[in-house]
């Protein structure tokens, strides 16, 4: 399998510094367009403390400015979020699921950065066994990336809900089956299906490495 290298790094927030530089992205990408928004994803939240919930950071290499973010929760120990607004379907409700929320990037970062967030929001679900991922979305063009990625509506209606933790805007909701994802970006030939699938990306990294000490040696505090 080949390997690449990315400008950036994605690795999981271990800190409170982590977090807050996190939300300042946040609060600029969304705010940029929904100026509300702006104070409200300024700091970090509760969701972002919750034992079932991962914030990932990337970084620019260069700089060590972190120029994206994304958040993917899981129903290991409560509901999505989406769930406070919405009845998902039962076939959903049936399996363990993930939602990702407050994916964002800086102005003028490295195109690849959302869709390395993505691949590991992804990676992730994969790796703890999630069937479901499942998102909302506003805009047409970023529905329409959604789609092509191998979303598709959770509501035959394609109707639109307005979520509590979105500034109250309706969005779409989409669904992912993660499950299904790498044999289905294989048949169909998906552009994508190289750097999702057949490209190790080791700037990439899915959960924190532990600290180990030798031997009769203590970690450092």
């Amino acid at each position: 399998m080949p390997t690449a290298q990315l400008s950036f790094t994605v690795r999981l927030a271990s800190s409170w510094d982590d977090l807050a530089r996190s939300a300042a992205v946040r609060a600029v990408s969304y705010g940029h367009h929904v100026a509300e928004l702006r104070s409200i994803l300024a700091e970090p939240d509760d969701v972002d403390l919750e034992p079932g919930t991962v914030v990932f950071v990337c970084e620019d290499k260069a700089s060590g400015r972190v120029v994206g973010t994304a958040r993917v929760q899981t129903s290991t120990t409560s509901s999505l979020l989406v769930e406070q607004s919405v009845s998902l379907p039962a076939e959903i409700l049936d399996h363990a699921r993930a939602e990702i929320t407050r994916l964002a990037s800086v102005q003028g970062a490295d195109p690849l950065v959302k869709i390395a967030l993505m691949k590991a929001g992804y990676l992730y679900c994969l790796a703890n066994q999630v069937r479901w991922l499942v998102i909302g979305a506003r805009k047409e063009a970023l529905i329409r990336q959604y789609v092509r990625l191998g979303f598709s509506d959770v509501f035959d209606d394609s109707r639109r809900v307005a979520l509590a933790y979105a500034g109250g805007f309706p969005h779409r909701i989409l669904q992912f089956d993660v499950t299904a994802a790498e044999r289905e970006w294989f048949a169909r030939k998906h552009p994508l299906y190289g750097f999702m699938k057949n490209t190790v990306h080791a700037d990439i990294e899915l959960f924190a490495r532990p600290r180990i000490a030798r031997y009769g040696q203590a970690l450092a505090a």
